[in-house]
């Protein structure tokens, strides 16, 4: 992988971040894939899709999987918060329904800081906090010259990073070797 790609992910650890886009669950399972151990996803009960784990076979093991739903986001974040400073879960998710304030993004971060954890927030377009450490944009991309076996070919683009600069990357995840391959742009 790049050096600058290496830099940003796999995400920081001991902090919380963000991914938007249509391709943010991938991001999700990707790093659910890195980390060793029981990964956490919470998300509100009252959304009308749901969680397949084995649909996320293809990235790690669904048994690790622990699904919390929860009546609405004040209680996922305290889930989420307590999650994170437990420290028996190495990535807690959450699916973010509306804005979060700086205070409760700073505390989501205490949390990840004193219990060592990393959290990973999926949000909507323009509901980012101020206190993530990263955000990512992730959608999938066209790609004329990929197998029909191959998994879809996604541009990752880091539109804010409080350690480092900001670029946009294409990335391919094999399944077989369960690894997250750079793909250069079309034309490089």
């Amino acid at each position: 992988m790049s050096q600058d790609f290496a830099k940003s992910f796999p995400l920081k650890p001991d902090r919380v971040h963000e991914a938007s886009g249509p391709g943010n669950a991938t991001l999700a399972a990707i790093c659910a894939a890195g980390v060793q151990g029981p990964v956490l996803w919470i998300r509100d009960a009252w959304r009308p899709e749901s969680i397949n784990p084995l649909g996320l076979n293809a990235f790690f093991d669904p048994s690790r999987l622990l699904v919390v739903q929860v009546k609405d986001q004040i209680e996922g974040l305290a889930v989420a918060e307590e999650a994170l400073r437990d420290s028996a879960v190495p990535l807690v998710i959450q699916e973010i329904s509306e804005p979060l304030s700086l205070i409760q993004g700073r505390r989501l971060q205490l949390s990840a800081k004193a219990g060592k954890s990393t959290g990973l927030c999926l949000i909507s377009e323009g509901m980012g906090s101020n206190a993530a450490e990263s955000r990512w944009h992730c959608a999938p991309l066209f790609d004329p010259f990929s197998e029909p076996t191959d998994s879809t070919l996604q541009r990752w683009e880091l539109i804010k990073n409080k350690s480092g600069t900001l670029r946009s990357w294409h990335v391919r995840w094999d399944t077989a070797s369960r690894r997250l391959h750079l793909v250069s742009p079309a034309g490089e």
